[in-house]
């Protein structure tokens, strides 16, 4: 089974924003097990990281992908990585230094929110899922 975390700083301040991920860590229980880790400041997040093999950072200057590329990506790394991978989005001022030396997966070039942007990376790991599947989901 696969294991993919998604780290961030700081915490889900809207219910709303705990029942989507919840849905889609749901929805993907059978193939992958998603995890999600808040951390209070960057370097408890760098520190966690330590025990990390396979880490992606999201931001703006990244590669720009679709979500087949991206699915292909996660795919790639799980299977580099032993079958786990690990997503990083940065605190509110963007990554720090030491994460920007990590492979780098830009959203878009637009700036989101951290809510926003958990939600949208856990859409996306769920559509790579899907994709893998060949499952009507991703052409809907």
């Amino acid at each position: 089974m696969y294991k993919i975390n998604l780290y961030s700083v700081g915490k889900n301040k809207e219910a709303w924003l705990e029942d989507a991920l919840n849905l889609y860590q749901k929805r993907m229980q059978k193939q992958v097990q998603l995890h999600f880790n808040w951390f209070k400041s960057s370097e408890l997040l760098l520190k966690a990281l330590q025990k990390e093999n396979q880490i992606f950072c999201f931001d703006p200057k990244g590669v720009s992908l679709t979500s087949e590329s991206f699915a292909k990506t996660l795919e790639k790394g799980l299977i580099e990585g032993g079958s786990q991978v690990t997503f990083v989005i940065g605190e509110a001022h963007g990554l720090t230094q030491e994460l920007k030396n990590y492979p780098l997966i830009s959203l878009s070039k637009m700036i989101f929110t951290h809510q926003l942007t958990r939600l949208v990376v856990a859409e996306q790991i769920y559509r790579a899922v899907q994709i893998w599947n060949n499952s009507p989901y991703h052409f809907s």
